[in-house]
């Protein structure tokens, strides 16, 4: 009986055995659809290590995934390549849906700096407001949208061309700071004519105090698939379409961007639409005042730079990396963004490792350093408008004392000029003879003209070399106060100037209304005293003589009024420098005419010679070489005849 027992349990396990067999290799059941776990469950997916290598058909890009042809689907999830298999989405606060349910989710992030709200189609970023930093009464929002919902860090699988991903993913709030978001796909003939299912993760980690967040992306087939290249390349991830805050347009003076990169230790400016595989430290759109950096942490990528249009936008500003094709199962990619302000203040602690990263030497400031030879001055400055302003602190007042200071070291320049214009004034008589009495004869008038000068020691070029000195002071402060970010939302004076890094207005027109041809939405005060400044500048300086000298009239008069359209709308920082500007040294020259009068009156009494009659500082029209010759001359004809 044992015996027979034993066979016969034998005989059932072969029997077992031998049907399973059959089935698996003949009658394969059908793969289950691969299930996530509930969102209350933080998902973290293993490494395939045993699945032997294969070799597959290269998958669709994106932009064919919803196109593709049907030939290449299988019968149950034909018209896409991308079947949807996971559950349906839940709230943030992680209640449940009714089953087949797909619902559109925001989530909100707050930190000490920033409010970042994401959304769960594609698992994308669609608001960055910084909390520090205002805009026409709202806080600066980072991710600027034209009429569609702006949609930064999506997700294409394939390259530049590819369209981004737009399903809803399931959402997982790890913390309160961090979130993640996952979604399966699944492509056609993958492993042995199966098709693969893959999970695509996006997880974002922020930081409480710091203006950059961590964007880990992470790729899963698990056994099915055997890496991921689509047309080339694994994904492309995208920001845009635009940095903030909200602009008219870009002229490249007032509001700008930059693209940059930084590899090799150096900074290059990229070309739009070129393709960068030089693996970059990291890549940035740089604006007047705020940036956004991108560190990718990868082997390998290529960077990208397009202003592809957006409606509504005016000008569109987007970077782009793309990940080269992966051939192993899992792959996991983490990026660093910074979205905040371009300030030295804040950027340099990249460098020294002041970050909740601690990230050192990055070169991050290298976004925000000026570049070029007049880079130490336009520092320097810098360094003394921010003392000015720990002293009182009003913008408007430091440009001010900057302005003022800038004048009293530059005096003895001012001063040296101004002395070299008066001795013109007392030449232009015998200059305006010599020029009449050889004017059918130039290369004698020239021989004349040389001789004269020669003869009273004057140097033509005197008069325009401490103006000349003075241009690079000038360039400087025009850059400091046109970009230094401390004079955004700087006000001056209450009610008239809120904002030094913008235009003021005494009176907005209403509505949308705007001048036509001119363009202006508003009556701005600024450019009208500047002009004022600018022509009484020009009347106290002018040399006699110039009145009746065309050329030297619309220097004078029409330069100014050409200048009053071209500055009409520039930050009314810049025009308080100008007007001060003006105004100072009016005062200078009054101070200087009056100096070298005095002195010349104080020469010709010494001479024994009539007094300078008031209103001529020439003292009539001899020069203080003339009075000297005089009186040398007199005193060696009183000495002969003394000896006589």
């Amino acid at each position: 009986m044992e015996k027979n027992t034993i066979l016969a349990v034998v005989l059932s396990t072969v029997v077992l055995v031998g049907f399973y067999l059959i089935q698996g290799v003949f009658f394969p059941p059908p793969v289950p659809e691969y299930q996530p776990p509930p969102v209350t469950e933080q998902f973290t997916p293993q490494a395939d290590t045993q699945t032997p290598p294969q070799s597959f058909p290269e998958a669709p890009q994106a932009a064919e995934i919803y196109q593709t042809s049907e030939s290449l689907l299988r019968e149950d999830v034909r018209g896409t390549s991308l079947q949807d298999t996971q559950r349906p989405s839940q709230t943030d606060s992680q209640a449940a849906h009714p089953a087949g349910a797909a619902v559109l989710q925001y989530i909100t992030v707050d930190t000490e700096l920033v409010t970042i709200v994401l959304t769960n189609a594609g698992g994308d970023l669609v608001s960055w407001k910084l909390k520090e930093h205002w805009d026409n009464h709202d806080n600066v929002d980072m991710i600027l949208s034209g009429i569609n919902e702006a949609r930064a860090f999506s997700i294409a699988l394939g390259g530049l061309d590819a369209q981004p991903i737009n399903s809803l993913f399931s959402v997982n709030r790890i913390s309160e700071y961090s979130v993640e978001f996952y979604r399966d796909f699944q492509v056609p003939s993958q492993v042995y004519g199966m098709d693969g299912v893959f999970r695509l993760i996006k997880r974002y980690d922020f930081k409480p105090n710091d203006y950059m967040f961590e964007l880990t992306v992470t790729l899963d087939g698990g056994f099915s698939m055997q890496g991921f290249n689509f047309s080339g390349s694994a994904y492309t991830l995208s920001f845009g379409p635009q940095i903030g805050p909200v602009f008219e347009k870009l002229d490249n003076r007032y509001e700008y961007r930059e693209y940059l990169t930084f590899a090799n230790g150096k900074r290059k400016k990229a070309k739009l639409n070129e393709s960068i595989d030089t693996r970059p430290a990291w890549a940035a759109i740089a604006g007047k005042y705020f940036t956004f950096i991108a560190i990718p942490y990868l082997a390998q990528y290529t960077v990208n730079f397009s202003e592809r249009a957006e409606p509504g936008l005016s000008s569109a500003s987007r970077l782009n990396i793309v990940r080269p094709a992966a051939n192993s199962s899992r792959t996991v990619d983490t990026y660093r963004f910074y979205l905040g302000p371009k300030t030295q203040n804040v950027l340099v602690n990249y460098n020294n490792g002041k970050n909740e990263f601690g990230l050192k030497d990055t070169n991050l400031i290298d976004v925000v350093s000026t570049r070029g030879i007049l880079a130490p001055l336009e520092n320097a400055l810098k360094w003394l408008l921010l003392v000015f302003y720990r002293f009182i602190p009003n913008y408007g007042i430091a440009i001010i004392l900057l302005t003022l200071l800038v004048k009293i070291l530059f005096f003895p320049l001012t001063k040296k000029g101004s002395e070299a214009t008066l001795r013109m004034q007392a030449l232009a008589p015998k200059i305006k003879e010599i020029q009449d009495k050889y004017k059918s004869n130039p290369q004698k008038m020239q021989t004349e003209m040389g001789n004269f000068y020669k003869t009273e020691g004057y140097n033509p070029l005197s008069g325009c070399l401490p103006l000349l000195l003075q241009i690079p002071i000038f360039f400087a402060m025009y850059n400091l106060f046109n970009n230094h970010f401390d004079l955004r939302g700087a006000m001056f004076i209450p009610g008239w100037i809120p904002d030094l890094s913008v235009p003021e207005a005494i009176w907005n027109f209403p509505g949308n209304f705007k001048l036509p041809f001119l363009g202006w939405n508003a009556l701005r005060l600024l450019p009208f005293i500047y002009v004022g400044s600018q022509l009484l500048y020009g009347k106290v300086t002018q040399i006699p003589g110039q009145q009746t000298n065309a050329q030297m009239k619309m220097m004078l008069y029409v330069m100014p009024i050409v200048f009053f359209f071209i500055l009409y709308d520039v930050p009314s920082g810049l025009l308080i420098y100008w007007i001060f500007s003006n105004l100072l040294t009016m005062a200078q020259q009054v101070i200087i005419n009056k100096y070298v009068m005095a002195k010349r009156a104080q020469a010709q009494q010494q001479s024994g010679g009539e007094a300078a009659k008031p209103g001529t500082p020439s003292g009539g029209q001899e020069s203080d070489k003339t009075a000297s010759v005089k009186k040398s001359g007199s005193g060696k004809k009183k000495k002969g005849s003394s000896k006589k």
